[in-house]
């Protein structure tokens, strides 16, 4: 048996050695995430923001530094609503991110500057891409509870993603 770390992780063992993790469901509502960072795994504690084509909170908390206690890299989890309309989150946010020691970002939602965050040593996964930027107008909720793919989510829980999908738990699994 091999020792899992947060580089070395699937998805698919985690829920097999952790069976009352959350699952997040592929293609709900007609919706699956896909990703975009340059890291297809990642995972992490857990930063919720709801906002609704306005990335200003996104912005803002990428910008802070995103360790946990232990020096891991935190993951943001943005519900947007599922908007197709507009980006949460580009490439300047992005290298943000990586700068701040952030692990990734989960947009339920767009992204945009796709082939630059591809190069970037940070996971992005969100329901697709589109060049429109998001208005900023300083509107949206930090450390609610979240919902959506049958997942209900917390500030403080843990998130794994990969091409797999996505898992939630309430305590760290590596």
């Amino acid at each position: 048996m091999t020792h899992t770390t947060l580089d070395t992780f699937v998805t698919c063992d985690l829920l097999d050695a952790n069976p009352d993790c959350q699952v997040c469901a592929p293609n709900m509502e007609g919706k699956r995430f896909f990703s975009y960072g340059g890291h297809t795994q990642f995972g992490g504690e857990i930063v919720t923001v709801k906002c609704f084509e306005d990335n200003s909170r996104v912005k803002e908390l990428l910008a802070t530094d995103g360790k946990d206690e232990q020096g891991h890299g935190k993951v943001l989890v943005v519900d947007g609503g599922a908007s197709m309309r507009c980006a949460l989150l580009g490439d300047m946010i992005a290298q943000s991110a990586v700068d701040n020691g952030w692990a990734g970002v989960i947009v339920y939602g767009c992204v945009r500057d796709v082939d630059d965050m591809a190069k970037m040593p940070i996971g992005v996964h969100a329901l697709g891409s589109i060049p429109r930027k998001s208005n900023r107008q300083g509107v949206g909720e930090t450390d609610v509870t979240i919902c959506f793919g049958g997942l209900t989510i917390k500030s403080g829980m843990y998130v794994y993603a990969d091409n797999n999908g996505i898992i939630v738990s309430d305590k760290a699994l590596i």
